[in-house]
């Protein structure tokens, strides 16, 4: 049976951290008004902002778009909205894994029956999700075909994550890694790395183990690091931190979406991504986790550290054929200037090692942080990049 090719539709879902402008801090009991606020704003498309997790999160999710230009453009039209809505309480969005100092235990988290449940099954676990993310789905129908990438993509989780690290800091201390958030959230059970699967029946019946245990209620808590959307005909991206600067965000939307794209054509010419196995792409998880863009990973062929200038560069080529015909060339190329200027969790701790470096104390640090993230978060949200590729934001 010849295979059809999918729609490679995108959307992107983001989670937002709600800071009092004044003290920089997480407003933990933010205006219920706010959120009505933001519906009302967009309410001529309906159902794109939701409350998240803790209450001082908000999420966002684009339309199913045709094309990365036009997710940008919603996108864009999103972000500014909150920060316009936000503004009106002395509040504003930040589009950053972590907080800089900001206390788990002085949250509270929403009210929801599918969030009580959570808090009752996870306890301290899930009381300590202080974090946000960026999830991208990619329409491919087929469900068997959605399996068969999910399994080659895992290869590319650890670079997408790299590129995307904005979360050096926890309760208001330096970690050491570029990506704390992973740490906090691989507490959860049904997180890594996805399993390998024959086809979406075994996929299926593997969840209907838990289900019929009346462990989950669905697929939906399965919380892989790739996934089979539970909601969509979609495979959704998980693994990676929420990036403050728009840019990189569509950057990266643009990196997966050519990549499922680029193992669909391989497919076609009935050729597969080498398998690794998944002790070694957690090695690569860890280092990516680490470092963020800055320390290399492990080429398996090579069976050597590579800098990730020469992997992105590689993996640019693997994809451009892609890139032309969904027409996402620019941004899938932009990526480079991530690494160029390195990604968000390195200038946070330029932004704060610098503040420190001029006299400030380490809560004015902090505090200098936050200005910078709520800055980027709206940055380029007038629909026109402003963020130089050869220089970064400014």
């Amino acid at each position: 049976m010849r295979l059809h090719e999918p729609t490679f539709t995108v959307g992107i879902e983001e989670e937002y951290l709600l800071v009092d402008k004044s003290s920089r801090d997480l407003v933990s009991d933010p205006p219920k008004q706010l959120l009505s606020d933001c519906e009302a704003a967009l309410a001529d498309l309906g159902g794109q902002v939701s409350p998240e997790f803790m209450r001082s999160q908000i999420e966002v999710g684009t339309r199913v778009c045709s094309s990365i230009k036009e997710a940008r453009a919603d996108l864009a039209r999103l972000r500014a909205t909150i920060a316009t809505c936000a503004d009106r309480y002395g509040l504003a969005p930040i589009a950053s894994s972590t907080h800089p100092f900001a206390e788990w235990d002085a949250q509270q988290h929403t009210d929801k029956e599918r969030y009580n449940i959570i808090v009752a099954d996870l306890q301290m676990i899930a009381r300590r999700m202080l974090i946000s993310g960026m999830h991208v789905h990619v329409g491919i129908e087929d469900e068997d075909l959605r399996i068969d990438i999910m399994n080659q993509a895992s290869y590319f989780l650890p670079h997408l994550l790299a590129l995307s690290t904005s979360s050096p800091f926890w309760r208001g201390r330096l970690t050491g890694l570029k990506s704390y958030r992973l740490s906090i959230f691989d507490e959860l059970p049904r997180t890594g790395l996805p399993e390998n699967f024959s086809s979406y029946a075994e996929y299926q019946r593997t969840v209907e183990v838990l289900a019929n245990a009346q462990l989950i209620e669905d697929a939906s808590k399965i919380w892989w690091d790739l996934r089979p959307s539970a909601r969509f005909p979609t495979l959704e991206l998980r693994i990676t931190d929420i990036c403050p600067v728009l840019d990189d965000a569509v950057s990266l939307a643009a990196l997966y979406l050519c990549i499922c794209r680029m193992l669909y054509r391989l497919r076609r010419l009935n050729q597969r991504w080498r398998a690794y196995s998944a002790f070694l792409i957690m090695e690569n998880r860890w280092r990516a986790q680490r470092y963020g863009v800055s320390g290399g990973l492990v080429d398996f062929g090579k069976s050597e550290l590579v800098p990730f200038g020469d992997l992105l560069e590689e993996i640019i080529e693997l994809v451009r054929e892609d890139a032309v015909a969904l027409d996402c060339l620019e941004e899938v190329e932009y990526s480079r200037s991530i690494v160029q200027r390195g990604t968000s969790a390195e200038r946070q701790i330029t932004v704060y090692e610098g503040t420190l470096a001029v006299g400030a104390d380490k809560t004015a640090a902090l505090q200098a942080v936050v200005d910078s993230l709520i800055a980027d978060t709206v940055q380029g949200t007038d629909g026109a990049s402003t963020v130089d590729p050869h220089r970064g934001p400014s």
